[in-house]
């Protein structure tokens, strides 16, 4: 099975978190992802450092500048993910422009040797790229797709069949990096979008600390904290982890 439907199996809802891979650089990235699973995060998202990251605000902007100036790109990013351990599970997150440069089959080779468990592309829907969708799936690698509050229940659902491992949720039309303006209102557009999606579903984009969490946790699968992590690295650089880890720490311990 793959690990991330094997994350799924637990009785609670599950912590996701992003970093930008090679940020602060190739070298010091690493141990921030690895105090990330040791804070008990459940699933990583590996984030591709890319020149027009469209879908962020500016603190992942930033920190895919830093990646970028430092040398980091995909094949960093997979080369990371290889270094930690194998079975825990690991998203490959960035755009579409790299991941056609670098060829849809050989990426989907090589993740799976980096023990990579889904790709999720930012730009990518399911009508465009069918072929990319189908070098993942043949290499047992879920690809997994975004819905929007802008999504309608039938869009949902097509999402929902064209993907794997989650449907990621985006909380707020906008970039990342914001805030929860009204966790009721978006529980209930979160039931209906669980309603609708047979698979798992998980929220991001504005979820920022633990009371974020605490009150989305009941209306999903999993729940997605990115920017406030990346905040961490622009401030600490490659000292992170010890912040990092408590930061997950304290996410984790609201679910």
């Amino acid at each position: 099975m793959n690990p991330i439907d094997q994350a799924f199996e637990k009785d609670r809802p599950l912590l996701v978190t992003y970093l930008t891979a090679g940020d602060p650089s190739p070298d010091d990235s690493l141990p921030l992802f690895q105090a990330l699973i040791d804070g008990g995060a459940d699933i990583l998202e590996i984030g591709v450092p890319f020149s027009d990251p469209g879908a962020d605000g500016p603190a992942i902007q930033k920190a895919s500048e830093r990646a970028l100036s430092a040398g980091a790109d995909l094949s960093s990013a997979i080369a990371l993910a290889a270094q930690l351990p194998k079975a825990h599970p690991k998203v490959l997150f960035g755009y579409l422009n790299p991941f056609h440069a670098f060829g849809y089959k050989a990426l989907a080779e090589a993740c799976q040797q980096a023990g990579i468990h889904g790709v999720l592309c930012v730009d990518c829907p399911p009508e465009e790229e069918p072929e990319f969708r189908a070098a993942l799936k043949a290499h047992d690698i879920h690809p997994i797709l975004l819905a929007a509050p802008t999504s309608s229940p039938q869009r949902i659902e097509t999402l929902a069949q064209a993907g794997g491992g989650f449907l990621y949720y985006v909380s707020m039309t906008g970039v990342t990096g914001g805030s929860v303006v009204n966790h009721a209102e978006l529980g209930e557009r979160l039931a209906l979008v669980r309603h609708h999606a047979e698979i798992p579903v998980a929220v991001g984009f504005g979820v920022r600390t633990p009371e974020d969490v605490r009150q989305l946790a009941p209306h999903v699968n999993a729940v997605v904290v990115g920017s406030a992590l990346v905040r961490l690295v622009a401030e600490h650089g490659k000292t992170a982890a010890p912040e990092l880890k408590q930061l997950t720490e304290q996410l984790v311990s609201v679910l």
